[in-house]
């Protein structure tokens, strides 16, 4: 059960005919300009990449190597996309940026700026546009990516902290809820030794299993049979020891089905759920929709400062594993269809119903 570290989806080639004929004709005089990657195998290419062309619905574009890296791609080793863009200006006004950010992880927007010559205003602005992620983002995914780099080599969480730049260990504390969605010593056992509770009662909308950590509800699920609902709740976290604790779990599982009777308006509860970057990007704007309000995954594809990325936000929204905590069902179709939803559409209608007489 351990996190990947995927930044901001690049362009799909369906929104993008231009680019997409370019990489059909091989066209070198696009090397360089942008790289085409290809989900299905993780690998990214320039645009003349001799290799066998993928599916169109496989292929995202990105402005520079770094932005595709960033998304969790690596380089094709036929064409060299890497090397391909040497000469833009961008991929050198970013690349020796990056670098500095790496050097430097603590410094401000104005250093940064002045660093890069430009005001502090269109630097954050161009960062963003280019690499798809804000300059403090960058700094903290490199922070954390060394930290998972030196867990995995078998350093201990004391030394693994500091050496990732972290300063002090309530530092990387504070973040690793966000960033790991558990604490560093369970990401190095692998997601091992997690021990979580959790029971099944009856709800307005059916069958509910809430299971939780003693950090917070990992899991909120809905249902017409208890088999199924345990049985999804083990393969989500095969790695952990699950026992059923109707006890413990009793305060939170009353304040969720409260909220279902629309006696709770507000509910805030601790959540502890793995995540990459982008989907608690998406979770934690689900989570300001007002009650009884819904948004279209364009809404919140903006909000986020992703415009084109509606199917990464619908994706996001499907591996939601809190819901009702996670309110993605509050999220709709541009033209106001209620859209998909993993508990089934019927119970999506009932519970905005609901929240609309609440």
């Amino acid at each position: 059960m351990r996190p990947r570290e995927i930044g901001p989806p690049g362009t799909p080639a369906a929104h993008d005919p231009d680019r997409w004929g370019a990489v059909l004709a091989r066209d070198s005089r696009r090397d360089g300009i942008f790289v085409f990657a290809v989900r299905s195998t993780g690998i990214y290419c320039r645009p003349s990449c001799p290799s066998r062309r993928p599916r169109p619905e496989r292929v995202v574009f990105f402005p520079l190597p770094e932005a595709a890296e960033r998304a969790g791609f690596r380089a094709c080793r036929r064409c060299r996309p890497g090397l391909a863009g040497q000469g833009d200006p961008r991929g050198a006004w970013l690349r020796r940026i990056c670098r500095f950010i790496e050097a430097h992880p603590d410094a401000r927007l104005a250093e940064l700026s002045a660093v890069a010559g430009v005001s502090p205003h269109h630097f954050q602005r161009t960062f963003k546009r280019l690499l798809g992620i804000t300059p403090r983002q960058f700094a903290d995914a490199r922070r954390l990516s060394a930290l998972k780099a030196h867990l995995k080599g078998g350093r201990d969480v004391a030394e693994a902290t500091y050496e990732a730049g972290y300063g002090s260990s309530s530092r990387l504390y504070e973040r690793a809820d966000g960033q790991l969605g558990m604490t560093p010593a369970t990401y190095r056992r692998g997601g091992r030794g997690m021990k979580i509770g959790y029971t099944i009662t009856d709800s307005p909308l059916g069958r509910l299993l809430v299971a939780a950590t003693e950090r917070g509800v990992s899991a909120v699920s809905l249902g017409d049979d208890d088999v199924h609902l345990e049985a999804a709740l083990r393969d989500e976290y095969p790695a952990a020891e699950i026992r059923r604790d109707e006890r413990v779990l009793r305060p939170w599982v009353e304040a969720i089905v409260r909220h279902l009777d629309g006696r709770l308006p507000h509910l805030e509860l601790p959540i502890d759920v793995t995540a990459t970057a982008f989907q608690w990007r998406v979770w934690q704007e689900l989570r300001k929709i007002p009650l009884g309000r819904t948004r279209s995954y364009l809404d919140v594809a903006r909000a986020i400062g992703a415009p084109r990325a509606t199917r990464a936000v619908a994706q996001a929204c499907a591996r939601n594993r809190v819901s009702i905590l996670i309110p993605c069902h509050r999220v709709v179709g541009a033209d106001g269809r209620i859209g998909g939803y993993r508990w089934g559409v019927e119970r999506k209608e009932k519970l905005l119903a609901r929240e609309r007489r609440a």
